[in-house]
């Protein structure tokens, strides 16, 4: 019981020292549906499917960034087959997935912690800001599955292409 106090104040000490904040997978897709028990949540065509987990230290600016940053990227085909077009120039759908596990930390022993990932209470109300901020720039609804719950996801990869983002590593 010691060894796991200590290794739970070394989680949060490593938690504080190195802060991870929003990351998204974001996968160009020919289509994407997300399904719960409730059944179909969504149903998107060509496009984008984002896996988003979100950190405590998150804000409204890494959201702006990060929606200003997926809807201008170029990972669309030009008519010469270049990745220069955005999901706003093909007309292209987006699916969100809240994802707390793209937070998982797997450094010790073989069970992730998932310490770094924010609580329901922060990780909500950035994910609905998330969701909102990409409709308005998209200028349509954008998909959605369920904040918590177990989801199948059918994806229909385009490429692939698949690229990762971290707000505070804005490479």
């Amino acid at each position: 019981m010691k060894n796991q106090v200590l290794a739970y104040e070394i989680d949060l000490i490593f938690a504080c020292l190195y802060q991870v904040y929003m990351r998204v997978v974001i996968q160009r897709v020919k289509k994407a549906s997300v399904y719960s028990d409730k059944g179909i949540l969504a149903s998107s065509g060509p496009g984008l499917l984002i896996l988003a987990g979100f950190e405590e230290a998150d804000t409204s600016e890494d959201v702006e960034w990060l929606s200003n940053k997926i809807v201008q990227l170029r990972i669309f085909n030009d008519t010469d087959g270049v990745m220069n077009l955005s999901v706003l120039d093909v007309a292209g759908e987006i699916t969100v997935v809240s994802q707390f596990t793209l937070h998982a930390r797997t450094k010790k022993g073989n069970r992730p912690s998932y310490i770094k990932a924010a609580p329901p209470a922060i990780a909500i109300p950035l994910y609905e800001k998330f969701v909102a901020r990409l409709s308005e720039l998209l200028g349509k609804p954008v998909g959605t599955g369920e904040f918590g719950a177990m989801m199948t996801l059918e994806i229909f990869n385009d490429g692939p292409v698949t690229i990762i983002i971290d707000t505070k590593n804005k490479e």
